[in-house]
C-alpha cells in the first residue's frame, strides 16, 4: 500500500506563545515525495487535545485576528471546569471543537489544492506545551 498512503510527522515547535503556525511549506514539501504527480487527499491531523488545523490567510493580521477571536470566544481565565496547567488552561482544551484537530484537502496533479490567499495552519494556545506534531498522511 506505500503507493496509496503515505505518511510523515512533523515535529514543530511552537514556543511559549500562542501561535498560528503556517504549515502550508511542510504540506508541500511532503507532496512533492509522496503524491509524485498523483491526484488524491492530504490529511492534516494534530494528536493533540489542545491544538487544531485551520485554513486561513496568513500575514495580513487574519492569524493575529484569529488569536484575537479565540481570545473572546475562550478567555483564559478561572471560568474552566478544566483546571489543571497554567491558568485559564481549560480553554485549551475546548478549542478543538472550534478548531478541529484535522483538515483533509484536494491534491490535483501532486499539488495542494488551495485558494489563493489560504494556507495550511496549525493553531496552538496551550503556552504550557511547546512541542507539537503534525501528521500529513497522502492518500492517492
Amino acid at each position: 500500500m506505500p503507493d496509496v498512503f503515505t505518511t510523515r510527522v512533523l515535529n514543530l515547535a511552537t514556543g511559549s506563545a500562542e501561535r498560528v503556525a503556517d504549515i502550508t511549506g511542510d504540506c508541500e514539501s511532503f507532496l512533492r515525495e509522496a503524491a509524485a504527480g498523483r491526484d488524491g487527499l492530504l490529511n492534516v491531523f494534530v494528536p493533540h487535545a489542545t491544538a487544531g488545523i485551520a485554513i486561513i490567510e496568513t500575514g495580513a493580521g487574519s492569524d493575529d485576528d484569529l488569536l484575537a477571536a479565540l481570545h473572546t470566544l475562550l478567555p483564559a481565565d478561572d471560568r474552566w471546569q478544566h483546571r489543571h496547567g497554567s491558568p485559564g488552561h481549560g480553554r485549551d482544551h475546548v478549542l478543538p471543537a472550534l478548531v478541529p484537530p484535522h483538515a483533509t484537502l484536494p491534491v490535483i496533479g501532486g499539488r495542494l489544492e488551495l485558494g489563493t490567499w489560504q494556507s495550511v495552519c496549525l493553531v496552538d494556545t496551550n503556552v504550557s506545551n511547546p512541542d507539537r506534531q503534525v501528521r500529513l498522511s497522502f492518500l492517492g
